[in-house]
C-alpha cells in the first residue's frame, strides 16, 4: 500500500480552525459608499477539510476569497490563518502559511517543471535562494503526489492546461502552508480532468491533513468531493454546511432558481426544463429504465408509472416495446423509440 507524502505542516495539526473569519464584511467601495456583499461572516476551515465555494455569477465569490487571502481589504472584521491576523503577516510569515494557485495564465518562459516547483521552496531558503536536499525532497514528493514524477524535465509550457494545473497544485504543495487556497482550479479543462483534478484535492486533504479552499462552478463535482461548501446568495446570506445536509435543505433550488433548469434533488444534477407534450407510462427500472427515463423528459414527456395511461413503454431485456392507445411497436434502441413517438405524434 502506498504511503501518503509526509509534508512538515500535515506533522503539526492546529487544535484551532487553520482559517477562520471573525465578523467578516466583504465587498467594495464605489462612489456611494461600500457595497457590502457580504456581512458578518463567521467561517471556518479546518486540518484535511476540502471547503469548495460555490454560487451563481455575481454573488461575490471574486470578492470574498481575495479579501480571505488577505489581497483585498475587508470593510470590516478580519481572517486569521493558524491563529494569526493575515493582515499582520510578514510576507515570508504569510508564504509559510498560505499557498495560492490562481486561475491566471502563466508565462514563465523555458522553464521547466521540476523548476517551476521549486518556486514553492522559496520561503525556506537563504538570501541566494539556494535549494538544499530536504528542498528537492519536498519537491519530488509534491511531484508524485500529483502524478507528474516523469515530467519534472518537460518544459512547462508545452504541458496541456490539465498538466500545468496539476504543476500548481505541486507547487502548492512543495510550499508546505497548512491552508492551500484555488481559484477555480478546473476553469477552461475539459471534463475527465475536471475530475481528475477535484480528486487529486479531495486525496490531498485527507493524506496530507492540510486546509483546502477552493471557488467552483462545478457543482456536480462538488456535491461529491467537498467536506464542506460555502453556497453565496445574491440576496441572502452564505450557507454553510455538508453537501448533503445543504441538499436536503432546500438551498440549492433556492439559490439557483431558472426557468429553464432546476436541481433534481434525488440525483445531486441539474435537469433541462422541457415544454411537456403529455404523460409516458414506464414501468422499466434499473439501468436501462434511468436512460430510458431521460430520453423521454428530453423529449418533452412527463414520465409516471401509471401502466393504464395511453402511452407505455417497457423493455424485455432485448428490445423496447412502445405501446400507443393499443397499438404495439417494437424498438432495437431509443432512438427508434423516439423516432416511432415523433412520428404518431405527428400523424
Amino acid at each position: 500500500m502506498t504511503q501518503p507524502p509526509q509534508f512538515h505542516r500535515a506533522r503539526t495539526p492546529f487544535t484551532e480552525p487553520v482559517l477562520s473569519t471573525r465578523g467578516l464584511t466583504v465587498g467594495y467601495a464605489t462612489k456611494n459608499g461600500p457595497l457590502e456583499l457580504e456581512r458578518d461572516l463567521t467561517i471556518n476551515v479546518h486540518n484535511g477539510e476540502l471547503v469548495c465555494l460555490i454560487g451563481p455569477n455575481g454573488c461575490g465569490k471574486s470578492t470574498l476569497m481575495p479579501t480571505i487571502a488577505g489581497l483585498q481589504p475587508p470593510l470590516v472584521g478580519e481572517t486569521y490563518i493558524a491563529e494569526v491576523d493575515v493582515r499582520r503577516l510578514k510576507p515570508h510569515e504569510y508564504a509559510q502559511l498560505l499557498s495560492l494557485v490562481l486561475t491566471d495564465k502563466i508565462n514563465v518562459g523555458a522553464m521547466t517543471v521540476m523548476e517551476m516547483v521549486s518556486v514553492g521552496r522559496y520561503p525556506y531558503t537563504n538570501y541566494f535562494a539556494k535549494l538544499e536536499p530536504q528542498d528537492y525532497e519536498m519537491i519530488e514528493r509534491a511531484l508524485e503526489s500529483v502524478h507528474l514524477g516523469d515530467y519534472r524535465d518537460r518544459l512547462f509550457h508545452e504541458l496541456s492546461d490539465g498538466e500545468k494545473q496539476r504543476v500548481l497544485i505541486a507547487k502548492a504543495l512543495a510550499q508546505d502552508t497548512p491552508l492551500i487556497m484555488l481559484d477555480e482550479p478546473t476553469a477552461h479543462l475539459d471534463l475527465p480532468t475536471r475530475v481528475e483534478i477535484m480528486n487529486i484535492l479531495k486525496q490531498l486533504a485527507k493524506q496530507t491533513n492540510k486546509a483546502i479552499l477552493l471557488s467552483t462552478h462545478e457543482l456536480d463535482l462538488a456535491l461529491q468531493t467537498a467536506d464542506t461548501i460555502w453556497l453565496m446568495h445574491r440576496d441572502e446570506a452564505m450557507r454553510t454546511g455538508t453537501p448533503e445536509d445543504l441538499v436536503l435543505s432546500g438551498m440549492f433550488e433556492q439559490v439557483f432558481k431558472s426557468n429553464v433548469f432546476q436541481f433534481d434533488k434525488l440525483s445531486g444534477s441539474f435537469k433541462v426544463v422541457h415544454s411537456a407534450k403529455g404523460e409516458v407510462s414506464l414501468t422499466e427500472n434499473g439501468l436501462h429504465g434511468v436512460w430510458t427515463r431521460r430520453a423521454l423528459e428530453r423529449e418533452g414527456y412527463e414520465v409516471t408509472t401509471d401502466a393504464n395511461l395511453p402511452i407505455h413503454v417497457q423493455h424485455d431485456g432485448q428490445q423496447w416495446l412502445l405501446t400507443i392507445n393499443q397499438t404495439n411497436f417494437s424498438c432495437r434502441d431509443i432512438s427508434e423509440l423516439l423516432r416511432v413517438l415523433r412520428r404518431e405524434d405527428n400523424a
